[in-house]
């Protein structure tokens, strides 16, 4: 028999979120998030030895951009300038991170002027 059909095999397309995870991503691109605890090689960074410590807790970084592990784990690649560390961007679940400042859609504040701006000129004309 080639398939043995007592295996249960992972679904990622019906697979639940993480736990730890959001139904929606909780931190947005080039938004400013502090890390909550020591974050340590677990072996996915192959320059250091595993438990290196990569990045101390406290470290103030940006979001650079965010993605999927397995597509059902968030992680966020965020970028910390300057710091003592092996690295300076990183990949961090959402649980190990807090926002320092509210997140603002700068599209939709943008949006939001021009609306009002056609608004003005279609009453003026």
């Amino acid at each position: 028999m080639v398939v043995d059909p007592d295996i249960v095999l992972h679904d990622s397309v019906t697979a639940k979120l993480s736990s730890k995870d959001a139904e929606h991503p909780k931190y947005h691109i080039g938004q400013k998030v502090k890390l909550l605890e020591d974050v340590v090689n677990d072996g996915t960074y192959p320059h250091s030895p595993i438990g290196t410590l990569m990045m101390k807790k406290d470290s103030v970084g940006y979001i650079k951009t965010m993605g999927e592990f397995l597509q059902v784990i968030r992680v966020y690649e965020v970028h910390f300038f300057g710091v003592d560390a092996p690295v300076e961007i990183l990949g961090c679940r959402e649980h190990e991170l807090e926002a320092l400042e509210e997140y603002e859609d700068e599209m939709e504040i943008e949006l939001s002027y021009l609306k009002a701006h056609r608004e003005r000129m279609n009453r003026q004309n």
